[in-house]
Formats: structure tokens, C-alpha cells, sequence
């Protein structure tokens, strides 16, 4: 690992305190050039986290209330008509015309904050960015900044004024993970320490963004054997002939899969991957992914990821 990247972690581990394997989990989803949905109740630091990566690591930072009177314009940006002639002010077309004016998802990281209290028009304006690293507005095609990182917070569905995110949606985040409530010496130190919000805004840059580029260069080209390879076909074949799923995993979830364990292996310092990186990953992977049927259905993702890791032997 490189130092600029320990030190992102560790500063990172200063403010969100106890959960080492969410940042790390977060760092990964971004070394794989992916996004990330973070789900969980209100209050348990889904968006502080988002805070905290952005200043540590340097990025331009937007941050987007999802609410259910919002537009895509309010996302993607919007034209204006401005004047010409004599009538036009200072720092407008002297010839008159359309400026486009563009929308907060033209950052380096978005924080979609309560993405799931949106209408579904308004979640669609994401899909093409989130997958094209691109927007097409009024029949123009704009190339949003690099690196490109959206992370989305999603409160669980169940609660009042929510909707649903549809699959297609959700299958454009490589990971999902949940923050958890702290343990009791974490939240001690919570409760009797500074406000988190002046800390986060005293952080510094731990590194480039030319430098978090090259580290995702270095996480595509972490070897995957032949047999690792097998094992990874193993389990999305597992999951599609198995009764306990809805559906099986798509080929896109099994490359999502080896990106993700990947940049876990580089993360842990190794040039190869390891049959225990992809158990690690696979929850945060899969869990948003796959629907469990009859009693599995009763299971949470981390229960589905463990039998599906003891159901598929490792070659």
C-alpha cells in the first residue's frame, strides 16, 4: 500500500471510529472505479463518511439532497437564456444565446444523500453518469470530471417517504454496505468527544487526484489466476442454478466481483488476487444483487454471502 493511501485510511479512522472495515470497504469500491450505496438508519454516520473520503483524498465534492420534488435538471444542470445587446449584463453573450449551466453531478464525488426519497424520473438522471461517466443534455454529450465517484445513501425501505430503488438502478453501485451502530467505546468517545463536523472541516488532502487515478491503474492490473477465475464462475453459476435466489448473479455482477476483490488485494498489498479476497467483498457485491426466496428470505446479506461462500468450494 502506498503511504498517501495509509495515510487516507488512518486519517479517515480518526473521525469515523470503529469502522475500519467500511472505510476500507469504501476505499475499495472507489480504487475499482465504482460507486457505492451506503444503507442504513439515519444518524449512524453514512454521510460523514462521504465527507470524510472526499476531503481526504483531495476530490471536488457536490452534495445533492434527494427529495421528492426533485428534477433531473436540479442534477444534470440546466440551459438559460441570456440576453443580448445593450440588455445583456456583465459577463453574459454580447450575441444573446443558450449558456448551459451545469448541475452538481459534474464533481469529482457526488453524494447522493437519501437517494431512495426521489421519484424514480429524478434517480434515472444518474444512470447514464454512473455508467457512462458521461451526461447527454439537450442532445449534448458532456464528460463528467475524472476521477468520477458517486456514493448514495439509502435510509432502509421500510421507513415513511421512500421509494424503492428499481434493479437496474441498483445494479450501477458495485458495492453496498452498511455503517452499523458503533460499540460502546466507539460511541463513548462519540458522545464526549468534538463535534465531527469541525473535525471533517479541518482535514487535508492525504492525496492527488493524479495519484488516486494511478491507484486505480494499479487495481485493474492485479492478477487473477486461471483457477481464481474458476471459482468466481463457480459461485455466479451457484447462484443461478440454486432454488434459494430469485434470479442468479449477471455477468456484470461477476465482473464487479473481480474489480472489487482486486482492488481489496491491492489494498492488502498483494499483486494477486486470493480466494479470501473475494469472500470479503462478496457481501458488499452481492447483497443488493441477489433476492433470497422462502426462509433464506428472512436472512440479511452478511448470512447470504456466508452460506453462499460455504456452498461454492474453493478449486
Amino acid at each position: 500500500m502506498s503511504q498517501s493511501l495509509n495515510n487516507v485510511i488512518k486519517q479517515a479512522e480518526q473521525i469515523i471510529v470503529g469502522k475500519p472495515q467500511q472505510i476500507r470497504l469504501a476505499l475499495t469500491c472507489l480504487l475499482a472505479h465504482g460507486h457505492l450505496l451506503i444503507e442504513d438508519l439515519p444518524g449512524v454516520g453514512k454521510t460523514t463518511l462521504a465527507h470524510v473520503l472526499a476531503r481526504t483524498l483531495g476530490l471536488q465534492f457536490q452534495r445533492i439532497q434527494f427529495t421528492s420534488d426533485l428534477l433531473p435538471a436540479d442534477i444534470l444542470g440546466v440551459s438559460v437564456y441570456q440576453r443580448s445587446g445593450n440588455d445583456a449584463k456583465v459577463g453574459e453573450f454580447p450575441s444573446g444565446g443558450f449558456q448551459f449551466h451545469p448541475g452538481p453531478i459534474f464533481a469529482q464525488m457526488v453524494l447522493a444523500d437519501e437517494i431512495n426519497r426521489a421519484t424514480p424520473k429524478a434517480q434515472s438522471a444518474l444512470l447514464e453518469a454512473m455508467e457512462e461517466r458521461q451526461v447527454t443534455i439537450e442532445g449534448t454529450t458532456r464528460t463528467l470530471p475524472a476521477p468520477f465517484f458517486v456514493i448514495a445513501t439509502q435510509n432502509p425501505s421500510h421507513q415513511i417517504g421512500t421509494f424503492p430503488l428499481p434493479e437496474s438502478q441498483l445494479d450501477r453501485f458495485l458495492m453496498r454496505i452498511q455503517m452499523g451502530y458503533p460499540d460502546a467505546q466507539a460511541e463513548r468517545g462519540l458522545l464526549s468527544g468534538v463535534d465531527r463536523r469541525e473535525i471533517v472541516a479541518q482535514l487535508s488532502p492525504q492525496m492527488e487526484s493524479s495519484e488516486l487515478i494511478a491507484m486505480q491503474q494499479r487495481a485493474r492490473e492485479v492478477f487473477v489466476s486461471p483457477a481464481l477465475l474458476d471459482y468466481v464462475q463457480a459461485i455466479l453459476r451457484h447462484t443461478r442454478e440454486s432454488a434459494r435466489y430469485v434470479h442468479g448473479l449477471s455477468p456484470r455482477a461477476g465482473l464487479a466481483l473481480l474489480s472489487a476483490a482486486r482492488a481489496w488485494a491491492l489494498l492488502n498489498e498483494r499483486d494477486a488476487v486470493i480466494p479470501e479476497d473475494v469472500q470479503t467483498v462478496l457481501p458488499g457485491v452481492t447483497s443488493h444483487r441477489l433476492q433470497a426466496v422462502g426462509e433464506y428470505a428472512r436472512h440479511n446479506s452478511e448470512a447470504l454471502a456466508r452460506d453462499l461462500v460455504k456452498a461454492v468450494a474453493i478449486p
